[in-house]
């Protein structure tokens, strides 16, 4: 990838989402770039996993698109969308594992679906996925034989069974101590380097989105709408927003917003 010349992968245009009259947030307008880490950030209740569910086509936009590599998810035929989809690979904030089946069986669930790879090749595939998260070796384990950390380490081998272009992780290190955080925050880095895989992650982690965010987009849930956005560092130095302020600094900053004041948002390129 040029870093001085970015490819665009994933396009938000003027997006709005809703649930029927209730609009969650509108107005949503950026770019995530191949090889990007982008960071989908902001308080809770904001609308961050629902913007998750929009860009790997789960929900369809109120008004606006989403284009992947140029092409609208919801304006494809049926083929095409599952052809994206499979670009595509996802791992939820619980890791979303069946509980009944090995590491092993439950990374194999997309490659049985979706490939007509034979038993032995697709436990080979799985074998050699938990082996890219460090689990070689855990293939016949069971979720509840393991800690959290190594749970969200084979839902991340699941979400990358089919080699997808892009990987959507909704708050990955929710509920881990800072050491395994950080490690599942170095996985990921090494991922995007050995693997050349564009990263979209969902998070309210700090740490984390300082330690691995290239890019981002900070959604506010009071004026429902994007406040911020561009490399988190940056706007931790340069955005004097307040809302955006007390969030990545954790309200150490008492930078108070003047009643009345309308602030501009602050986007940074």
């Amino acid at each position: 990838m040029n870093m001085n010349n970015p490819e665009p992968h994933i396009v938000v245009s003027d997006l709005t989402m809703a649930y029927g009259a209730f609009v969650l947030q509108r107005d949503l307008s950026f770019t995530v770039n191949r090889g990007d880490v982008f960071i989908v950030m902001g308080g809770s209740g904001c609308g961050k996993s629902t913007l998750m569910r929009h860009m790997v086509g789960l929900k369809a936009p109120a008004r606006g698109s989403v284009l992947f590599d140029g092409v609208s998810f919801w304006e494809a035929e049926a083929e095409d969308r599952e052809r994206m989809m499979r670009r595509m690979g996802i791992m939820y904030q619980s890791g979303a594992l069946w509980s009944s089946m090995t590491l092993a069986e439950n990374v194999s669930v997309p490659l049985e679906m979706y490939t007509n790879l034979d038993p032995r090749s697709i436990q080979e595939v799985a074998s050699l996925k938990l082996s890219l998260v460090g689990l070689s070796g855990f293939e016949d384990y069971y979720p509840s034989e393991i800690s959290g950390g190594m749970r969200k380490r084979a839902g991340i081998a699941r979400a990358m069974a089919l080699d997808p272009e892009v990987l959507f992780f909704d708050e990955p290190s929710a509920g881990l101590d800072p050491v395994s955080a950080r490690l599942l925050d170095d996985l990921l880095l090494e991922l995007r380097d050995s693997l050349g895989a564009t990263i979209v992650v969902v998070t309210h982690e700090l740490a984390s989105i300082f330690n691995i965010g290239a890019n981002s987009v900070f959604l506010d849930a009071e004026t429902r709408t994007m406040i911020a956005g561009g490399n988190p560092k940056r706007l931790l130095a340069e955005c004097g927003h307040p809302t955006v302020r007390s969030f990545l600094t954790r309200g150490e900053e008492r930078l108070e917003a003047e009643p009345g004041k309308e602030y501009p948002p602050c986007f940074l390129s």
